[in-house]
């Protein structure tokens, strides 16, 4: 039995002498860092700043926005070099930004794992996503054939439909002026959400809307629980925002159990299996589980998915696949009204390419002009500026030890700017930098992580970039596009890289 002499002393070590040891050996290691504060480390430094750089907008339009996105960082990084650390409570936060390390660290799947700081973040973002291990493995292998070509060609509806519903409304209101000025945020926000709903589930579109309702209210009651420091227990004191978040997370449930069941009961009756999401992952699934019980004489032994698990993976489609598109899409009609020239030679391409016609599928992957200008956005405003990792055993990068029990960021925006691997342009906009592929454009330093890189590169990549190519094809045939005199360039992180105040353009019907 412990006697509260010993706890006293663990509850030491966990909140000062392992953190001030770590802290002497990463400087040892050459890292410049804050000093740590004992319980909270730089958890309200942070927040305080974050507030307050998002207060005040940019003075001009640049691609230059670290200061307002993490701006402790910035800080650092400006009085110390960027290979910095902070601390998140009692555990030390190292900034890596070499593209070599990077890669390292990606490969390194049992020593660097998944970050697992507060469960309410599994919560948001379950499924394969937070799995390591046999879990990650067995659920990659069933959701793989959702993603494969000729899958995605089958879902091209679905693109179409969606984007044209929402071409079919800026036409309405450009009728009679043929132009109008129109924050395009929320409808672009909108038109991923319900191809993520009719790529997803087909013909249930409407209760798919639903289902993001609710996860865009969890979304933001998720951010303002990681802006404090967890404890263990924490999420499950009945305070208001924990009961909400429970509601939410049982009106979900409820939602996808009924369509997945729906769905499931169909496919046993006989139906067709159908071409959408949620179809081709339940047929994968049963797939894999009669391969699996064929394999095994073990009849009672779980194989494949539970009912619980399909349903995370689709919470994961619908946050994951809706917010990377919205974002990739705002931030390439916002740049590309800034860079005329670059959207003529777009519509040139996509015009040449289609006409006035709806775009075909095998067509899209050869839009070279198109496909530069995303991968250019990708680079300047990636949908997620940094991931983090918890590193679970000692561990070396490069020439670095890393201590178990530390977690590592890596910082896309820094990585995407990095002069050695871009050049001294690395701050302009000059899509032709991808015109003979991506190992060329980073002289050979593959610094382009977007959508994370190694074994655990994002399995929707493919999805989101040709939904991306649809609209924004259906976009330039239609319409001309320049920013509004009242848009105000301010990026911002919520979970998402997303501007502030919206995206302010004015639209000319063609």
């Amino acid at each position: 039995m412990h006697t509260n002499c010993d706890r006293v002393n663990q509850s030491g070590e966990l909140v000062w002498l392992k953190p001030k040891r770590l802290e002497r050996l990463l400087k040892q290691q050459g890292f410049t860092g804050t000093s740590y504060k004992l319980f909270f480390g730089d958890v309200r430094e942070f927040s305080s700043m974050r507030t307050q750089a998002l207060e005040n907008s940019m003075t001009a339009f640049s691609h230059d926005y670290f200061h307002r996105v993490e701006p402790l960082r910035h800080h650092l990084a400006t009085n110390f070099g960027i290979e910095n650390f902070i601390w998140f409570g009692p555990v030390p936060m190292i900034s890596i930004s070499k593209p070599e390390l990077i890669r390292e660290a990606w490969t390194k799947t049992q020593e660097i794992r998944k970050v697992k700081v507060n469960p309410i973040f599994d919560k948001l973002f379950p499924g394969v996503f937070s799995y390591e291990g046999e879990k990650w493995a067995k659920h990659r292998k069933i959701i793989n054939p959702a993603f494969h070509m000729e899958k995605l060609k089958l879902m091209l509806p679905a693109f179409r439909d969606s984007c044209a519903e929402i071409m079919n409304k800026w036409e309405k209101i450009t009728v009679e002026t043929g132009s109008v000025e129109l924050d395009v945020w929320p409808d672009l926000t909108k038109l991923s959400a319900d191809v993520i709903s009719r790529a997803a589930f087909g013909s249930n579109y409407e209760e798919g809307q639903k289902i993001f309702e609710l996860l865009k209210e969890q979304t933001d009651i998720t951010l303002l629980m990681l802006q404090t420091v967890y404890f263990p227990g924490k999420r499950h004191i009945p305070t208001a925002r924990n009961r909400r978040f429970k509601e939410l997370e049982h009106q979900m449930h409820t939602s996808l159990s009924a369509i997945i069941n729906k769905r499931k009961e169909a496919i046993e009756a006989g139906e067709q299996v159908k071409a959408d999401l949620l179809g081709i992952l339940l047929d994968s699934n049963s797939k894999e589980t009669q391969q699996a019980v064929a394999n095994n004489n073990n009849k009672n032994q779980h194989f494949g998915m539970s009912l619980d698990e399909v349903i995370d993976e689709c919470k994961l489609f619908y946050l994951a696949g809706q917010e990377t598109t919205s974002t990739l899409l705002v931030w390439t009609m916002i740049l590309l009204s800034k860079h005329q020239d670059w959207q003529a030679q777009a519509r040139e391409e996509v015009l040449q390419m289609f006409g006035n016609n709806v775009p075909d599928f095998e067509s899209l992957s050869h839009l070279k002009i198109v496909t530069m200008i995303l991968q250019e956005v990708l680079r300047l405003y990636p949908p997620v500026i940094q991931i983090a990792r918890r590193v679970y055993k000692d561990t070396k990068l490069g020439a670095l030890s890393i201590p178990s029990g530390a977690l590592i960021t890596f910082f896309m925006y820094t990585v995407h700017r990095d002069q050695e691997s871009w050049g001294d342009d690395a701050y302009e906009f000059k899509p032709d930098r991808f015109s003979e592929g991506i190992s060329k454009a980073t002289k050979g330093n593959n610094a382009f992580f977007p959508f994370g890189w190694g074994p655990r590169i994002c399995l929707g990549e493919k999805f989101a970039m040709a939904e991306a190519k649809m609209a924004l094809a259906m976009i330039l045939q239609r319409f001309s596009f320049e920013l509004s005199p009242s848009y105000v360039h301010a990026p911002r992180t919520v979970m998402f890289l997303q501007p502030q105040h919206g995206a302010q353009i004015i639209l000319h019907k063609l």
